[in-house]
């Protein structure tokens, strides 16, 4: 006779719902708190604390090119309407150190996923259940890669658009109404669907990084975050101090350096948003003036797929994560 849990367990799909709700319930303050707490703290501070200024000394202060800083009353035409451009199309850059927190996140979440029911022994009471190591760990590659970036991006979101209001509404203070061609202005409303198609992209790249440390997670009984980073800066180090020493003496080298960008950058750094942003030619990325040309920078990011070695690095992180369902099958001490 089934019960109602097993009944809902049936269909691998709902499995895998069950499971990531079952994630966010446990990991709810770094996945769903920690966000909304910086946010807050962007909104008090920048938002909050500018709208204040601009109200008690009665200017607006603003950046206009690279390093000056204009505070006045009235502005021309023109550069009114530079102004609305640049607000209208990088609002979102408000909410950057959000964006920070995400690799934090990710990465000890992905660190504790598989170690810490072996450590409590709480494994043995979710192998009691109908649910496959497979789905299992597939729930917090899930939550890794896809939850916890969406609930970044959706607070970021709501965060920049409060902090773009604040700004308007102390410019209008000024004399500066910037309402009428901000809100005109396509671009306002395409910028958070532009912030979602980075996500495919960023999933990609992050694959290596999600890979290693669930394989990690699931095979070290302890100290997971020294053999995490450890290992890999030790074998950099290694490869290092050979082409160092030897490799001046006999020509031979184990290209230590390639080792260090492709691999432990990849391994270590993937959760970082916007690491493809290296690969791309500088000064491609100072042609955008007026304002972030968020159309040309996710065409430009999607053109890294071009490269061999982000398709190797994705296929490795899916090759750990299989690895990491097979350790958890065994892996059950305490």
């Amino acid at each position: 006779m089934s019960t109602p849990m097993t009944t809902r367990l049936h269909s691998p799909m709902n499995t895998i719902q069950w499971l990531v709700r079952r994630e966010l319930w446990e990991h709810k303050g770094a996945l769903i708190w920690a966000p909304l707490l910086v946010a807050a703290i962007l909104v008090l501070l920048f938002g909050g604390g500018g709208l204040y200024a601009s109200l008690t000394t009665g200017n607006f202060q603003f950046q206009v090119g690279e390093h000056q800083v204009v505070a006045i009353h009235g502005i021309p035409p023109a550069l009114r309407a530079q102004l609305a451009s640049v607000a209208a199309s990088s609002y979102l850059a408000l909410s950057a150190p959000l964006f920070l927190v995400l690799p934090v996140v990710a990465f000890f979440y992905c660190l504790a996923a598989l170690h810490d029911d072996r450590r409590d022994r709480s494994i043995l009471f979710w192998k009691s259940l109908p649910l496959s190591d497979r789905d299992t760990v597939l729930s917090k590659v899930v939550v890794a890669l896809l939850v916890a970036p969406l609930v970044v991006i959706g607070v970021g979101i709501v965060a920049s658009l409060v902090l773009l209001v604040l700004g308007l509404t102390a410019a209008a203070a000024n004399n500066i109404n910037l309402f009428v061609p901000v809100l005109s202005d396509y671009r306002l409303y395409l910028s958070p669907l532009y912030l979602l198609a980075f996500l495919p992209l960023y999933i990609l790249w992050a694959l290596p990084t999600v890979g290693w440390l669930l394989l990690v997670s699931s095979w070290a009984r302890s100290k997971v975050f020294l053999w995490a980073v450890g290992l890999p800066l030790v074998a950099l180090a290694v490869l290092s101090w050979f082409d160092f020493v030897v490799g001046r003496v006999s020509g031979i080298s184990l290209h230590a350096k390639w080792f260090g960008e492709e691999v432990v950058a990849r391994f270590l750094g993937g959760l970082m948003p916007g690491i493809w942003f290296g690969e791309l030619e500088t000064e491609t990325m100072r042609q955008m003036q007026g304002g972030l040309d968020a159309g040309m920078l996710l065409r430009l990011s999607y053109s890294t797929l071009a490269s061999p070695a982000v398709w190797v690095a994705a296929i490795a992180g899916c090759a750990m994560i299989a690895g990491a369902m097979r350790l958890r099958r065994w892996r059950d001490e305490g």
